[in-house]
C-alpha cells in the first residue's frame, strides 16, 4: 500500500470515522493492487469525440467543392439531430441537483452533438450569412444551446464550451499565438469586458450555490472568472494606471484564496498562487525602477537565488497545508 494512503486510512480509523472491520477490509483491498481504467477510458472517449468532430471539419475543408454546401449542411444537421435524439431519449430529465446518464457514453454523445451544432451554425453563417451582419448571433445561439444542454444533461465539458462561447461573444479570444504575441487584450475595452465577465461568472456561481442550482458547476465558473480577471489585470500592470488593476488583482486573489478552501479546490489555490506570484514580481520590478539598482547590484544578485528557493518552499508549504486541512 502507498505510505501516504496507508497513513490517511489509519487517520480515518483513529478518528473513528470507519470501523475496525472496514479498516481491515480497506487494507486487504489495497493489497490486491487492483487499479481502475475508468479515467483512461473516459479520456479515450473524449479524444474520440474530438477526433470525430475534427475529422468532419477536415473532410468539409478538403471536399467542399465536390460535395456541395447544401449536402454538407444536410449531413451535419442529420448527425447532430441523431445525437440530440439519443441523448434526450436516455436522459434522466432535468434536476437542480447533480445527475448523470446511466451509461457514461451518452455524455460524449451529447458533447459531440453540441460541437457539431457549433460547426453547423458557424458554417451556415460563413457560407450563407444566415444571420446577416449580426455575426454575434452565430456565437450567441450555440452558446445558448450549450448552456441549456450543460444544465439539462449535467455536463461540465459542455458548460466550459458555452462559457468560452460567451467570452467570444463579448469579444474575447484566447489562442496560444495571441498569448505569445501579447495580443490577449488589444484594447482597454476588452480588458474591462474580461473583468466584467469574470465578476459576472463569480456572482452567478455564488447565486447558483445559494439557490442550490447545479452547485457543483460553481468550480467551473470560478475557474473561468479567476483566469479572466487575473490575466486581464496582470496584462494591465504595465499601463500607466496599473495601480487600479493591482488593487483589483489583490482583491480577486484574496477572494480565490479563501474560495479554494471553501470549495476544497486545489486547482484554484495553485492558479491563485501562480497569478499572485507573477503580480508580486511585477510589483517588485516596478519598485526597482524607482531605486538606483547600480548601488544594490551585488546584494540583488546575491538574494535572487534565495528568493526563488524561498518561493518554492513557501509554495510547497501552502500545498501541504491545504491537503492537511482537506483531510481534516
Amino acid at each position: 500500500m502507498n505510505p501516504f494512503i496507508e497513513q490517511r486510512t489509519q487517520q480515518l480509523f483513529d478518528r473513528k470515522l470507519i470501523t475496525e472491520n472496514q479498516f481491515t477490509q480497506v487494507k486487504a483491498y489495497r493489497k490486491l493492487g487492483i487499479f481502475s481504467l475508468h479515467a483512461e477510458l473516459k479520456l479515450f472517449l473524449y479524444l474520440s469525440v474530438l477526433s470525430f468532430t475534427t475529422g468532419i471539419g477536415i473532410l468539409i475543408y478538403q471536399n467542399i467543392d465536390s460535395i456541395g454546401h447544401l449536402a454538407i449542411l444536410a449531413v451535419l444537421l442529420v448527425v447532430t439531430a441523431v445525437c440530440y435524439y439519443i441523448s434526450f431519449k436516455n436522459s434522466n430529465r432535468f434536476s437542480s441537483a447533480q445527475t448523470s446518464f446511466e451509461n457514461p457514453i451518452y455524455d460524449y454523445i451529447i458533447l459531440a452533438a453540441v460541437l457539431l451544432n457549433c460547426i453547423f451554425i458557424g458554417y451556415l453563417q460563413f457560407q450563407y450569412t444566415a444571420f446577416g451582419t449580426h455575426y454575434g448571433l452565430a456565437t450567441l445561439i450555440p452558446t445558448a444551446v450549450g448552456l441549456f444542454c450543460a444544465y439539462y444533461f449535467d455536463n461540465k465539458g459542455i458548460l466550459s464550451i458555452a462559457i468560452t462561447g460567451l467570452a467570444a461573444y463579448v469579444g474575447l479570444s484566447v489562442s496560444p499565438q495571441s498569448l505569445l504575441q501579447n495580443e490577449f487584450y488589444d484594447t482597454n475595452t476588452l480588458s474591462y469586458s474580461a473583468i466584467g465577465l469574470g465578476i459576472a461568472l463569480i456572482a452567478w456561481a455564488i447565486y447558483s450555490k445559494h439557490i442550490a442550482l447545479k452547485k457543483h458547476f460553481a468550480i467551473i465558473y470560478l475557474t473561468f472568472g479567476l483566469h479572466l480577471i487575473a490575466i486581464s489585470c496582470i496584462n494591465n500592470l504595465f499601463q500607466p494606471y496599473w495601480f487600479v488593476f493591482a488593487l483589483i488583482l489583490a482583491a480577486t486573489l484574496f477572494y480565490f484564496y479563501r474560495a479554494s478552501y471553501q470549495y476544497q479546490a486545489l486547482s484554484l489555490l495553485i492558479f491563485t498562487v501562480i497569478y499572485g506570484y507573477i503580480g508580486a514580481n511585477i510589483f517588485l520590478f516596478k519598485i526597482v525602477e524607482f531605486v538606483r539598482i547600480e548601488d544594490f547590484l551585488i546584494p540583488f544578485f546575491f538574494m535572487v537565488p534565495f528568493y526563488f528557493v524561498g518561493s518554492i518552499i513557501l509554495f510547497i508549504k501552502l500545498i501541504k497545508q491545504f491537503n492537511k486541512q482537506k483531510v481534516q
